[in-house]
């Protein structure tokens, strides 16, 4: 199988209310899915939405914010969690017709939040992905991964897995992935600006392998519609009402090939990017560069990842 045909979704996300953006996930997914994509990707945490007042509201970081302290519980309550039986629509898509999804969420595991691309898959459990490190403000927010969520899908056209944001300028989370050997990588972005382009392309080429970037459409009218549908909170509302600017995240998602060309590249409105890859780009591409093989120096470097949950505590019987 050297032919794959796959889609970004780039659409604006509800924020904060989670049944309302798995109903819009699933609608997009499937109508991506008629038009004949066999793999889907959306942009980081398109279910609950990407916190976008931890940039764009002044004092949103500050010490005992009310806004962002009503915020987080909202999150926290509306998060995904284990086995979470709202995400059987996406499940069942994939089962029905066989293709695989890949789609960021908030994941509450015991008391805290996680950065979680999920990657749905025909008869199995998604693979999660936590983020191994939230950027900047972001960690006000998400607790750090762990290596056990370092993985990939066997699909029957080749290998797919995700990174999320910065964590493609992770030179060894990089190598990490690389090393599993990727067909396809769902790199996933609030929204896919100049230099995370740069960032998508560079791990294409570096890794011999389809990049699909995708990015978010975010306005902050879209802010105040998810606080609504949550029952609204006036802490919140105060904070939205501080950013500045309405446009806030602007898509600009891309599908990339394994010598870092742009195959097909989104405006900054809600569209579903399509391309069709022919996998034996791969293979082509391998014969000058193969950073976990003939470019590698394992005399010279060695990369240990630990896979084991950290789970931070541990009940002896």
């Amino acid at each position: 199988m050297t032919k794959l045909n796959v889609a970004i979704c780039q659409a604006a996300p509800v924020p904060l209310h989670f049944d309302s953006g798995i109903e819009k996930a699933v609608r997009l997914a499937r109508k991506a899915i008629d038009g004949g994509a066999q793999l889907v990707a959306f942009g980081e945490t398109f279910l609950g939405g990407y916190p976008l007042w931890l940039d764009e509201a002044p004092g949103a970081a500050l010490w005992d914010h009310p806004g962002t302290k009503a915020l987080h519980a909202i999150m926290l309550d509306q998060a995904v969690v284990a086995g979470d039986e709202r995400l059987l629509p996406l499940q069942e898509l994939c089962d029905e017709t066989g293709a695989c999804i890949s789609i960021g969420a908030h994941e509450r595991v015991r008391q805290s939040l996680y950065n979680n691309q999920l990657l749905f898959r025909p008869g199995e459990t998604p693979l999660d992905h936590r983020k191994l490190v939230p950027t900047h403000g972001e960690r006000l927010i998400w607790m750090r991964g762990d290596g056990s969520t370092l993985g990939v899908h066997q699909a029957e056209w080749g290998l797919a897995g995700n990174l999320i944001c910065w964590e493609h300028w992770m030179p060894l989370a990089r190598a990490a992935m690389h090393n599993l050997g990727e067909s396809v990588h769902t790199a996933a972005w609030p929204t896919v600006r100049e230099e995370y382009a740069l960032a998508s392309r560079h791990y294409a080429m570096e890794g011999r392998c389809f990049v699909l970037a995708a990015g978010l459409v975010q306005t902050k009218d879209d802010l105040f519609d998810g606080l609504e549908r949550v029952g609204g909170d006036q802490d919140a509302l105060a904070l939205f009402n501080a950013i500045e600017g309405e446009q806030l995240n602007r898509g600009g998602s891309i599908i990339i090939a394994p010598d870092a060309r742009v195959v097909a590249q989104a405006g900054e409105g809600e569209e579903t990017l399509f391309a069709e890859l022919d996998l034996s780009e791969i293979g082509q591409g391998l014969a000058s560069l193969d950073t976990d093989g003939h470019y590698s120096r394992p005399d010279v470097f060695e990369l240990s990842v630990d896979t084991r949950a950290k789970d931070g505590i541990a009940w002896d019987n």
